[in-house]
């Protein structure tokens, strides 16, 4: 479907969708006033160009920001036919632009001019001072780009194509990264989807090369890692070995992001290193209810992107898909060793790396990651389940919130615990809802003693501890949230640790220094689920990435003199 902006509905015979970013154009895709266009003119300069003149292209980095005075900009995408698909046209005091805008990731779609064109053109880094300085209009601009985003994923709008058999684990694990990563796409499943043969046979793909991920310029990722999916598509921005920041945060969680935002704000130079996509454990979560100012819940997912976009605004770098493989902490700066084989120096260092689900020890289980054991609940995973019915092992908050979530999705929820209640582990509210629903089935003192299937998951065994009666029950998937082990293996014996492996803070340490986040060795903090006797909640990990700010700046102003 072909959207334009010079239609008076992007929809034809349908209600209009409250949901659908591109049917709320006021806020999408706002007419600045001309004494706002007065004011950001001062940060540009402008220009007047011929028809179809390329303002941006798909895949390039650091484009800048344009307005429009008189004439139009086409925003278009790239059909199959490989010709260009104009889906908006920008008019007088409409401005491009979206979330890349604040990063140095490659533009997700292309612009040019149509007809002559008079406009204001800002330079990347103008436009980032005047995102700072006029907060007003960066109001308006920051809105307009994130629902921008959401149009694009919603509509596949610069998508990639992912195609291979929904319920493998290689299929699972790409389309979790794309969706973690806000990256539009569209996934034909080879078991169901008719589209999905048509591109098999046009690029001559294998069975055995499924999934594949096909990018705009048709070329065929053939199950790709993680790391090289991102650097097929862009989403890693390019680290200088021999720069040393002010802080590098390892691990994108609430915790992480948290330090980010307030040491960018605060002008320090900030780099975060984030293995996988940002939110960490907390943006596995279908919904968080008790975090402070939102009353009605926010998805872990929604929570994560905003952080990190907020964090960006502020001139925070994010080195997403990259795991740290080690660290030298004998000199200064810090050193540390990506699994890429890249090095990144630091004269602070924010360990929020958090932890981790535990896994279960049981025959056959690693066969099934993946393939029907999984350790977050969001719409994706509950895609998989259809009408059928699930288990989740855990009672903590995050099993409570994934059970509720899956009980509306799904035709019926077993939550399998060894504790006699759920009481001692998860909030009240959660217990009360889950006690009520007549979708969910709680089991106590219960474990799974079995997980049974051919390439996919298809019977779990229960066994009571009491009595130590038997069942089994016909589930394809299984959600995992029990206990938590740290993400700290990277760190060779650099720090004091506990017994359990979490990061020693404070006296625990050995420190007397002031601060409760201070390692074993100076110039080193810890945030978040991986810091010993933290606790396990959202809000105390932001708590912890924003005061920990303060004492990095004590710790380089006595470093600095």
């Amino acid at each position: 479907m072909t959207l334009t902006l010079e239609t008076p509905q992007l929809t034809t015979g349908a209600a209009l969708d409250p949901a659908d970013p591109y049917e709320r154009r006021a806020q999408t895709f706002p007419q600045l006033t001309h004494e706002q266009v007065a004011r950001l003119a001062m940060f540009g300069k402008q220009e007047l160009l011929p028809s179809g003149a390329i303002l941006f292209d798909r895949g390039q980095r650091n484009s800048d920001f344009f307005i429009v005075l008189d004439g139009a900009i086409e925003i278009f995408d790239h059909g199959e036919d490989c010709q260009p698909d104009v889906f908006i046209v920008l008019t007088e005091r409409q401005f491009t632009g979206e979330l890349n805008l604040f990063n140095e990731r490659e533009s997700l779609v292309s612009g040019r001019t149509r007809g002559e064109t008079r406009l204001i053109r800002v330079k990347r880094a103008d436009f980032r001072r005047m995102s700072s300085i006029d907060v007003d209009c960066a109001e308006i601009i920051m809105r307009a780009f994130i629902l921008r985003r959401v149009g694009l994923i919603r509509h596949a709008r610069g998508a990639v194509f992912l195609v291979g058999p929904a319920h493998s684990g290689d299929t699972i694990r790409l389309q979790r990264f794309l969706t973690r990563n806000a990256y539009p796409h569209r996934l034909l499943d080879t078991e169901t989807d008719p589209d999905a043969d048509g591109f098999i046979d046009c690029f001559e793909i294998r069975a055995d090369q499924l999934p594949v991920v096909i990018d705009s310029r048709h070329e065929v990722l053939r199950n790709p890692s993680t790391a090289a999916l991102a650097d097929a598509l862009g989403l890693t921005e390019t680290i200088d070995p021999a720069h040393v920041y002010d802080v590098v945060v390892v691990g994108g969680g609430p915790g992480g992001l948290a330090a980010a935002v307030y040491a960018a704000s605060e002008g320090l130079d900030t780099l975060v290193i984030e293995g996988e996509a940002p939110g960490g454990q907390a943006g596995t979560s279908s919904k968080i209810e008790n975090y402070l100012g939102f009353p009605t819940g926010i998805s872990g997912q929604a929570l994560s992107g905003r952080a990190q976009v907020q964090a960006q605004k502020f001139g925070a770098k994010l080195a997403i898909s990259r795991d740290v493989a080690g660290i030298d902490c004998c000199g200064s700066p810090l050193v540390l060793q990506l699994e890429d084989g890249g090095r990144v120096r630091a004269e602070t260092l924010v360990i929020a790396s958090g932890a981790r689900y535990r896994k279960l020890d049981l025959p056959d289980y690693e066969r099934f990651e993946g393939q029907g054991i999984h350790y977050a609940a969001t719409a994706m995973e509950a895609a998989l389940c259809g009408d059928e019915e699930v288990i989740v092992v855990g009672g903590g908050n995050s099993a409570g919130q994934a059970a509720l979530f899956l009980s509306r999705k799904t035709r019926h929820v077993h939550i399998v615990v060894r504790a006699p209640d759920l009481s001692a582990t998860m909030s009240y509210y959660l217990i009360e809802r889950i006690l009520g629903s007549p979708s969910i089935t709680l089991h106590v003192r219960t474990e799974i003693s079995g997980v049974h299937g051919g390439e996919r998951l298809s019977e779990v065994t229960l066994t009571n501890k009491t009595t130590g009666a038997s069942e089994r029950l016909q589930v394809c998937n299984m959600f995992v949230m029990i206990g938590a082990t740290p993400n700290t293996g990277w760190l060779q014996g650099c720090l004091t640790l506990d017994e359990k492996g979490f990061v020693a803070t404070g006296a625990a340490a050995g420190v007397s220094a002031a601060s409760p986040y201070a390692t074993s060795l100076p110039g080193i903090f810890a945030v978040g689920d991986v810091r010993a006797g933290s606790t396990k909640r959202v809000a105390s990990a932001v708590g912890e990435g924003s005061v920990v700010v303060s004492d990095i700046h004590r710790f380089l102003e006595a470093k600095r003199g």
